[in-house]
């Protein structure tokens, strides 16, 4: 540990010889270092050539600039890692409270009471141990915050992008983190010139672990899917890898389809993940029914069970996580799948202009978002906003 460096600042010449010798054990130990000065000035040019002295013992009275000069000169710095202790007569209050008022953060009264002085040091350079542990801490924070802000980009880099030349459907989805980084993901992608897959999911748990998560999760769903297995062989053989190399219980919901223009089939797994609203072309609405199948990442071997339905002409298939029904208002009232399906009757089926324009999805995806947000008014976030859609053109 480096030694603590003290600039002592007194007319007195002797001063220094007895300062040496008063701590000459804590001066070999290497405890202090002390640096002199005979008045302000040359204080202010001392604290140039040597930048990190932290305590400043000074008298008041001196030449070409005394004491409380040099305090307020002091105070101009601004420097937190800076504490001065002021040293004068036992008699010298009103000084004595005006170095206090000018950032003083102790004093010592003439003559000098080594006893006191040492006591004195060890309780000011504690005092400055604390600071410097606040401003570690908060330089580790914003170290963090930079880190969080790179990998918010990162994620939102990675979000899917429209598939050049499909023409068949149109998809597009949103994603708004509770926190800096998410647990929530979608994707899609081609398989063949017939087949598209589409996933969207949400991991168990907050903040970087989850975020880590979601990104092995949609890597290992894509690159399985981009090989045009099936949902359900899809599914156990991801399940099977995230349960060999899942870490601290970690799991992730998932609602996983393949939609099929040869056969106008919609083929999918519900993997314990929040059931979807299908729009349909006739103006009816079908919510899916309740998952048998469990989440990914918790036992190995399970196997999942596919489902299919009819996907035809102007068919919209919407898909959410829980962030957007399980979202609070200021009276902690929940969101709650109701209303989401209320307005995806009242707003969306029953809306012509969203239902046949060209970017439907996306435009969907702002109505719930919208909604949400409209319902929650003040209240804090508190998970993920994930909304994926598909229309089958």
């Amino acid at each position: 540990m480096a030694a603590e460096k003290i600039l002592v600042v007194d007319d007195e010449t002797d001063l220094q010889y007895v300062i040496n010798q008063k701590f000459r054990r804590q001066i070999r130990n290497g405890q202090y270092e002390f640096h002199f000065a005979f008045n302000g000035l040359e204080a202010l040019a001392k604290l140039i050539e040597v930048p990190d002295i932290g305590v400043i013992l000074s008298d008041i009275n001196m030449p070409e600039m005394d004491g409380l000069t040099l305090l307020s000169k002091v105070r101009e710095l601004k420097n937190p890692l800076l504490k001065t202790v002021i040293c004068s007569a036992y008699g010298d209050m009103d000084n004595i409270r005006t170095a206090m008022n000018r950032g003083a953060f102790d004093f010592v009264t003439k003559p000098v009471d080594f006893n006191d002085l040492e006591i004195t040091l060890e309780k000011t350079i504690g005092e400055l141990n604390i600071v410097r542990e606040g401003l570690a801490y908060h330089d580790k924070l914003l170290s963090i915050e930079h880190d969080l802000m790179v990998a918010r980009e990162i994620q939102r880099a990675i979000m899917p992008k429209p598939i050049p030349g499909l023409e068949w459907a149109d998809i597009d989805g949103s994603m708004e983190a509770a926190r800096q980084i998410g647990g929530d993901f979608y994707d899609y992608f081609m398989m063949d010139d017939h087949r598209v897959g589409f996933v969207i999911g949400d991991v168990s748990g907050k903040g970087i672990p989850a975020a880590i998560f979601m990104a092995v999760s949609r890597t290992l769903i894509r690159a399985t899917g981009l090989k045009g297995m099936s949902p359900k062989d899809c599914m156990n053989y991801v399940n099977h890898l995230l349960c060999t190399e899942s870490v601290n219980s970690m799991f992730v919901t998932v609602f996983y389809g393949m939609l099929d223009l040869e056969t106008d089939t919609l083929h999918y797994v519900n993997a314990g993940h929040n059931p979807p609203v299908l729009l349909r072309h006739d103006g009816s609405t079908e919510v899916f029914p309740v998952t048998d199948n469990i989440v990914l990442g918790v036992y190995d071997g399970y196997s999942f069970k596919t489902n299919s339905i009819p996907f035809h002409k102007d068919d919209t298939l919407v898909m959410y996580t829980d962030g957007v029904t399980e979202a609070f208002n200021q009276k902690q009232e929940e969101y709650g799948f109701e209303t989401l399906h209320t307005l995806l009757k009242e707003k969306v089926l029953g809306n012509k202009e969203v239902m046949d324009g060209k970017d439907a999805p996306a435009r969907i995806c702002r109505i719930i978002a919208g909604d949400v947000a409209r319902f929650a008014g003040d209240e804090e976030q508190s998970d993920d906003i994930t909304i994926l859609v598909v229309k089958r053109n």
